[in-house]
């Protein structure tokens, strides 16, 4: 087997192989290695990574070093740039007339609460770990290679749908912008079905020329992203102003909750789909000057600023017009024009575009770099790993991320799309903050297995209470019996791990307060949300994880085996990536 610089040399794009390793030398090894599948399985679920093959030897296989050029200002800046966008300006109304009347505004506030939890996570982890994979590279180092594998799917498929629903909802403004219904710019396909039929070529256009900005500067990116942020909140701003002054508390307190708690905790789980993209700023940790400084500043600065607009501004929507006359697609503009302030819609439309514009910009960095350290690990072709030696960034995992995004973008319904999206971000979430009471709890070869023991033992019973007190709620029965049984358990479990458990890492620079409480919490919240969405979208996320598994079988596991026996044959002692089975053949270095 060639040492992983050879390999990296034959790679798919210079080399002309798709699939460099050894597995896929000859359609002969190729069947070898199917032959291969069980053990070489037990091995990638059994594997984990470390800190210091994550910061240096993972990351040298792009080849050139991203430029660390970041500093909080500019986090601050793409936190809040990723975040406001297309949820507050489209969803606030649809979850408002749908699903939580008045009431919309708690929804905001709980789906806030969970992304807060979640920003804390989050934050140690990009702190210890400062590489561009985010999530990927926490997952790979607590839970393993299989793990993170399935989390990097849906973290991928986050992201395109993400990226496709805001440009979707970016030709609704520019219509609105022009007097014109959004489907005016849109082409009817009827042989399709209704949610797919309405083609929109301007969604692909504005996801090409984002495209082409990430690729040129991510500093470049972030001057523009600043900019147009700034006047997006002065839009903000106005709207707040301008709405109040035409508020009615009436439209407020009539009603409140006319949908009752379900209605709340409904719209909050889509409307979590409104604080998703803050994961992207933790993918620019590599990229970041000081990151021990930066990341907590711009991380919780962008959430706590983003959750307090979103409360302020569903708020104003809700005084502005009883909750049942709320148009579902733009409502703000709509509210304008129904309380005499027709102009005030055309400031509106313009500021909702700037806003869309830098969600897109943020998503378009940060899933490229999920991609290009997803692709340093060989799960995918190693050819996206590569970063431009002169511009300092991923040009091949953006075009190939971006190419998806407009795909799904010009065929796919906003409705489908933020539904199935908010699974794959709750899922993923809930993965990190497992992943951070791992991190505190178990060192491997320090912590003792009675100790390990008892963590798993915590965690299993945190996870299945959050399960069955979301299945019980969404199945919509009635009483308390269940809840007077699962929420006690969740809590004994964590006080347990609190009392019982002795930690066993510290973090050295930053670390998630109340650990591990507020871990804990993330994992209900995420979960209890979870509970809260139909049906349909969980048999489409089905359907995509049954598709990621098909090939992480097929081809990801037997690449990513390759590379990690290629490693294991070169490396001096201790830089091995710990842990891992042996199988049959000898086994392979993890």
């Amino acid at each position: 087997m060639a040492a992983d610089g050879e390999v990296r040399r034959r790679g798919c794009c210079g080399g002309g192989a798709f699939f460099p390793e050894e597995s896929f030398a000859s359609w002969g090894a190729y069947g070898r290695a199917l032959m291969e599948t069980g053990p070489r399985l037990r091995d990638r679920v059994t594997a984990r990574s470390a800190d210091a093959v994550e910061l240096h030897e993972v990351r040298v296989r792009s080849g050139a070093d991203m430029k660390r050029t970041l500093t909080w200002w500019d986090l601050i800046w793409f936190g809040v740039g990723a975040v406001i966008g297309a949820g507050i300006f489209v969803l606030t109304g649809q979850e408002a007339k749908e699903a939580a009347g008045p009431a919309v505004v708690l929804s905001y506030a709980v789906s806030g609460v969970s992304a807060m939890l979640s920003v804390f996570c989050y934050t140690e982890f990009a702190i210890e770990i400062p590489v561009a994979g985010g999530s990927f590279a926490y997952l790979r180092v607590e839970l393993g290679d299989f793990m993170a594998f399935i989390a990097a799917g849906n973290i991928l498929l986050e992201y395109c749908i993400g990226g496709a629903a805001v440009a979707r909802s970016w030709t609704s403004y520019f219509a609105t912008l022009l007097n014109h219904h959004p489907n005016d710019f849109r082409i009817h396909a009827a042989s399709l079905s209704d949610d797919y039929s309405r083609l929109d070529p301007v969604a692909v256009a504005v996801i090409v020329l984002i495209c082409l900005l990430a690729v040129l500067s991510t500093k470049g990116s972030s001057r523009f992203n600043y900019v147009l942020s700034i006047l997006h909140l002065a839009v903000i701003l106005f709207i707040i102003a301008a709405g109040l002054s035409r508020a009615r508390l009436s439209n407020l307190t009539a009603d409140f909750a006319p949908f009752g708690a379900h209605g709340v905790f409904a719209a909050s789980a889509v409307l979590f789909f409104a604080y998703i993209g803050f994961d992207a700023v933790s993918t620019m940790a590599e990229e970041t000057k000081n990151p021990a400084r930066d990341i907590p500043v711009g991380l919780v600065g962008a959430m706590a600023v983003t959750t307090a607009l979103y409360c302020v501004l569903a708020l104003t929507l809700c005084l502005m017009q009883p909750y049942y006359e709320i148009d579902a697609d733009a409502p703000f503009t709509v509210a304008f024009t129904a309380t005499g302030m027709d102009w005030a819609k055309y400031i509106v439309a313009f500021g909702a575009l700037k806003g869309m514009t830098t969600v897109l910009l943020v998503s378009a960095v940060g899933q490229a770099r999920y991609l290009t350290h997803i692709a340093r690990t060989h799960m995918v072709p190693p050819c996206l790993a590569q970063v431009h030696p002169k511009l300092g960034t991923p040009v091949n995992a953006t075009v190939v991320m971006l190419a998806a995004t407009a795909v799904i973008a010009l065929f796919t319904d906003l409705g489908i799309l933020s539904n199935l999206l908010s699974i794959s971000t709750l899922f993923i979430f809930m993965l990190v903050a497992v992943a951070l009471l791992v991190r505190r709890y178990y060192v491997s070869g320090e912590t003792t297995n009675a100790d390990r023991n008892k963590l798993a033992a915590c965690l299993a019973v945190i996870t299945a209470a959050s399960v069955v007190t979301a299945a019980y709620w969404g199945l919509s029965a009635d009483g308390w019996a269940a809840y007077a049984a699962t929420v006690p358990a969740w809590f004994a479990a964590t006080l347990y791990l609190q009392l019982r458990v002795p930690m066993a890492r510290t973090p050295e620079k930053w670390g998630v307060p109340l650990v591990p409480w507020l871990p804990s919490a993330s994992i209900f919240i995420n979960i209890f949300l979870l509970g809260s969405i139909d049906g349909k979208s969980f048999m489409r996320f089905g359907i995509w994880t049954a598709a990621l598994l098909a090939y992480y079988f097929f081809f990801g596991l037997h690449a990513s085996y390759d590379t990690a026996k290629a490693l294991a044959a070169e490396a001096a002692a201790g830089k091995v990536e710990e842990g891992g089975s042996k199988p049959a053949d000898g086994g392979a270095g993890n």
